[in-house]
Protein backbone atom coordinates (compact mmCIF):
# COMPACT_ATOMS: atom_id res chain seq x y z
CA UNK A 1 0.00 0.00 0.00
CA UNK A 2 1.52 3.33 -1.20
CA UNK A 3 2.04 6.22 1.64
CA UNK A 4 2.13 9.82 1.93
CA UNK A 5 3.20 12.34 3.97
CA UNK A 6 0.76 15.01 5.38
CA UNK A 7 1.80 17.48 8.24
CA UNK A 8 -1.91 17.07 9.68
CA UNK A 9 -3.57 13.98 10.51
CA UNK A 10 -5.23 14.36 13.53
CA UNK A 11 -9.07 14.84 12.16
CA UNK A 12 -11.04 13.00 9.73
CA UNK A 13 -10.05 14.09 6.71
CA UNK A 14 -6.53 15.02 5.92
CA UNK A 15 -4.80 16.62 2.84
CA UNK A 16 -1.59 15.70 1.16
CA UNK A 17 0.75 18.59 -0.24
CA UNK A 18 1.49 19.81 -3.82
CA UNK A 19 3.99 17.34 -4.62
CA UNK A 20 2.80 14.11 -2.46
CA UNK A 21 -0.79 15.03 -4.41
CA UNK A 22 1.02 15.28 -7.74
CA UNK A 23 2.86 12.04 -6.75
CA UNK A 24 0.06 10.29 -6.08
CA UNK A 25 -2.50 11.35 -8.33
CA UNK A 26 -0.33 12.12 -11.81
CA UNK A 27 2.69 9.54 -11.19
CA UNK A 28 1.02 6.30 -9.59
CA UNK A 29 -2.41 7.49 -10.76
CA UNK A 30 -4.45 6.57 -8.10
CA UNK A 31 -7.80 7.40 -8.26
CA UNK A 32 -11.21 8.22 -5.66
CA UNK A 33 -11.87 5.26 -3.48
CA UNK A 34 -8.52 3.35 -3.38
CA UNK A 35 -6.67 3.14 0.18
CA UNK A 36 -3.84 4.24 1.01
CA UNK A 37 -1.66 4.71 4.07
CA UNK A 38 -0.17 8.58 5.17
CA UNK A 39 1.66 9.29 7.97
CA UNK A 40 2.92 12.56 9.61
CA UNK A 41 6.52 12.13 10.75
CA UNK A 42 5.18 12.31 14.33
CA UNK A 43 4.66 9.21 15.45
CA UNK A 44 0.71 8.41 13.46
CA UNK A 45 0.40 5.97 10.76
CA UNK A 46 -3.22 6.07 8.91
CA UNK A 47 -4.61 4.30 6.47
CA UNK A 48 -7.26 6.23 4.44
CA UNK A 49 -9.23 6.51 1.68
CA UNK A 50 -8.72 8.87 -1.29
CA UNK A 51 -11.57 10.91 -1.04
CA UNK A 52 -11.05 13.34 -3.92
CA UNK A 53 -7.91 12.91 -6.40
CA UNK A 54 -6.80 16.59 -6.57
CA UNK A 55 -3.40 16.54 -8.30
CA UNK A 56 -2.48 19.78 -6.09
CA UNK A 57 -4.38 19.31 -3.34
CA UNK A 58 -5.70 15.88 -2.83
CA UNK A 59 -7.93 14.78 0.11
CA UNK A 60 -7.97 11.78 2.05
CA UNK A 61 -11.04 10.19 4.38
CA UNK A 62 -9.15 8.72 7.63
CA UNK A 63 -10.29 4.91 8.33
CA UNK A 64 -7.61 3.77 10.87
CA UNK A 65 -4.97 5.23 13.07
CA UNK A 66 -2.52 4.30 14.74
CA UNK A 67 0.35 6.25 17.07
CA UNK A 68 3.92 4.83 18.10
CA UNK A 69 5.71 6.35 21.17
CA UNK A 70 9.11 7.91 20.07
CA UNK A 71 12.36 6.06 21.28
CA UNK A 72 12.77 6.65 24.61
CA UNK A 73 16.34 8.83 23.50
CA UNK A 74 17.22 11.16 21.14
CA UNK A 75 20.17 11.22 18.73
CA UNK A 76 21.06 14.49 17.27
CA UNK A 77 24.08 14.61 15.18
CA UNK A 78 26.04 18.33 14.43
CA UNK A 79 28.64 18.19 11.39
CA UNK A 80 30.32 20.21 8.59
CA UNK A 81 29.07 19.54 5.40
CA UNK A 82 31.04 17.85 2.61
CA UNK A 83 32.12 19.31 -0.36
CA UNK A 84 30.72 17.10 -2.27
CA UNK A 85 27.29 17.11 -1.33
CA UNK A 86 25.62 13.77 -2.94
CA UNK A 87 27.62 12.49 0.28
CA UNK A 88 25.62 14.79 2.36
CA UNK A 89 22.23 13.93 1.17
CA UNK A 90 23.36 9.82 0.97
CA UNK A 91 24.29 10.37 4.68
CA UNK A 92 20.85 12.31 5.71
CA UNK A 93 19.15 9.79 4.13
CA UNK A 94 21.00 6.56 5.83
CA UNK A 95 20.53 8.44 9.24
CA UNK A 96 17.33 8.97 8.58
CA UNK A 97 16.95 4.98 8.25
CA UNK A 98 18.96 4.16 11.19
CA UNK A 99 16.64 6.61 13.27
CA UNK A 100 17.88 10.08 14.28
CA UNK A 101 15.89 13.28 15.69
CA UNK A 102 18.36 16.29 14.08
CA UNK A 103 20.37 17.10 11.83
CA UNK A 104 22.58 20.28 12.49
CA UNK A 105 24.46 21.31 10.01
CA UNK A 106 27.74 23.47 11.00
CA UNK A 107 30.00 25.68 9.06
CA UNK A 108 33.82 25.30 11.04
CA UNK A 109 36.76 26.44 10.08
CA UNK A 110 38.23 24.38 7.50
CA UNK A 111 34.57 23.99 5.95
CA UNK A 112 34.93 23.73 2.24
CA UNK A 113 30.99 23.99 1.66
CA UNK A 114 29.42 26.91 2.99
CA UNK A 115 26.15 27.07 1.38
CA UNK A 116 23.38 24.20 1.74
CA UNK A 117 19.98 24.08 0.29
CA UNK A 118 17.81 22.56 3.41
CA UNK A 119 14.50 22.16 1.49
CA UNK A 120 16.41 19.90 -0.66
CA UNK A 121 17.78 17.55 2.38
CA UNK A 122 14.13 17.96 3.78
CA UNK A 123 12.60 16.44 1.44
CA UNK A 124 15.25 13.50 1.40
CA UNK A 125 15.03 12.94 4.79
CA UNK A 126 10.59 12.47 4.00
CA UNK A 127 11.39 9.92 1.53
CA UNK A 128 13.61 7.97 3.69
CA UNK A 129 11.26 7.99 6.63
CA UNK A 130 8.71 6.91 4.44
CA UNK A 131 10.97 4.16 2.31
CA UNK A 132 12.07 2.69 5.80
CA UNK A 133 8.62 2.97 7.65
CA UNK A 134 9.83 5.15 10.58
CA UNK A 135 7.09 7.37 12.00
CA UNK A 136 8.89 10.11 12.62
CA UNK A 137 10.87 13.03 11.06
CA UNK A 138 14.00 14.25 11.49
CA UNK A 139 14.02 18.08 11.79
CA UNK A 140 16.64 19.34 9.60
CA UNK A 141 17.85 22.98 10.95
CA UNK A 142 19.55 25.34 9.04
CA UNK A 143 22.86 25.58 8.27
CA UNK A 144 24.78 27.75 11.05
CA UNK A 145 27.93 29.13 12.28
CA UNK A 146 30.24 26.97 15.06
CA UNK A 147 29.88 29.17 17.68
CA UNK A 148 26.05 29.45 17.38
CA UNK A 149 25.89 25.25 17.13
CA UNK A 150 27.64 25.61 20.76
CA UNK A 151 25.67 28.31 22.19
CA UNK A 152 22.34 26.36 21.44
CA UNK A 153 24.36 22.87 22.66
CA UNK A 154 24.73 24.78 26.41
CA UNK A 155 20.60 23.93 27.00
CA UNK A 156 20.78 20.33 25.75
CA UNK A 157 19.48 17.67 27.90
CA UNK A 158 21.70 14.84 27.29
CA UNK A 159 25.46 13.62 26.78
CA UNK A 160 27.73 15.41 24.47
CA UNK A 161 30.44 14.06 22.24
CA UNK A 162 33.00 15.44 19.94
CA UNK A 163 34.68 13.45 17.45
CA UNK A 164 38.04 14.55 15.68
CA UNK A 165 41.51 13.11 14.85
CA UNK A 166 43.66 15.38 16.53
CA UNK A 167 46.65 14.04 19.03
CA UNK A 168 44.73 13.55 22.57
CA UNK A 169 43.13 12.12 25.29
CA UNK A 170 39.54 10.03 24.04
CA UNK A 171 37.45 8.01 25.44
CA UNK A 172 35.28 5.35 23.22
CA UNK A 173 31.32 5.56 23.51
CA UNK A 174 31.32 2.06 24.96
CA UNK A 175 33.24 3.55 27.92
CA UNK A 176 31.54 6.78 28.89
CA UNK A 177 27.93 6.52 26.61
CA UNK A 178 25.06 5.98 29.87
CA UNK A 179 22.14 3.23 27.95
CA UNK A 180 19.14 5.56 27.06
CA UNK A 181 20.39 9.19 27.62
CA UNK A 182 19.96 11.56 24.95
CA UNK A 183 23.00 12.00 22.53
CA UNK A 184 24.78 15.17 20.87
CA UNK A 185 27.56 14.17 18.37
CA UNK A 186 30.08 16.77 16.68
CA UNK A 187 31.46 15.72 13.17
CA UNK A 188 34.04 18.08 11.61
CA UNK A 189 35.03 18.57 8.04
CA UNK A 190 36.99 16.48 5.92
CA UNK A 191 40.00 18.19 7.09
CA UNK A 192 39.12 18.12 10.62
CA UNK A 193 38.21 20.42 13.25
CA UNK A 194 41.09 23.08 14.26
CA UNK A 195 42.28 22.39 17.66
CA UNK A 196 41.29 25.22 19.40
CA UNK A 197 37.25 24.15 18.07
CA UNK A 198 37.93 20.70 19.83
CA UNK A 199 39.50 22.89 22.87
CA UNK A 200 35.64 25.12 22.82
CA UNK A 201 33.57 21.95 22.72
CA UNK A 202 35.51 20.57 25.38
CA UNK A 203 34.96 23.67 27.57
CA UNK A 204 30.74 23.08 26.51
CA UNK A 205 31.02 20.15 28.14
CA UNK A 206 31.59 17.95 24.84
CA UNK A 207 33.32 14.42 25.33
CA UNK A 208 35.86 13.55 23.28
CA UNK A 209 35.46 10.04 21.63
CA UNK A 210 37.63 8.12 18.92
CA UNK A 211 36.33 5.44 16.97
CA UNK A 212 39.45 3.56 16.81
CA UNK A 213 42.59 3.64 14.28
CA UNK A 214 40.55 4.09 11.08
CA UNK A 215 40.40 7.13 9.63
CA UNK A 216 37.01 7.41 8.52
CA UNK A 217 35.60 9.99 5.70
CA UNK A 218 33.08 12.59 7.64
CA UNK A 219 30.26 10.93 6.72
CA UNK A 220 30.95 7.62 7.64
CA UNK A 221 32.36 8.80 11.13
CA UNK A 222 28.81 9.80 11.17
CA UNK A 223 27.38 6.81 10.29
CA UNK A 224 29.61 4.71 12.44
CA UNK A 225 28.69 6.79 15.46
CA UNK A 226 25.18 6.84 14.98
CA UNK A 227 24.78 3.02 14.25
CA UNK A 228 27.42 2.58 17.60
CA UNK A 229 24.45 4.74 19.80
CA UNK A 230 21.92 2.65 18.84
CA UNK A 231 23.85 -0.85 19.16
CA UNK A 232 24.18 0.63 22.58
CA UNK A 233 20.85 0.78 23.21
CA UNK A 234 19.55 -2.58 22.20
Amino acid sequence: MHLFFATDVSGSVCTLGAEESHHCVKVLRLQAGEHVQVTDGKGNLCKAEIESANAKACTLRILEAHFEPAQAWQLHIAIAPTKNIARMEWLIEKLTEIGITSFIPVITQRSERKILKTERLHKIVMEAMKQSGRRYLPAVQELGTYAEMLERAKDFKGQKFVLHCIEKEKSTFQEVYKKGENALILIGPEGDLHNNEVEQAIGHGFTTITLGDVRYRTETAALVAACTLHTLNY
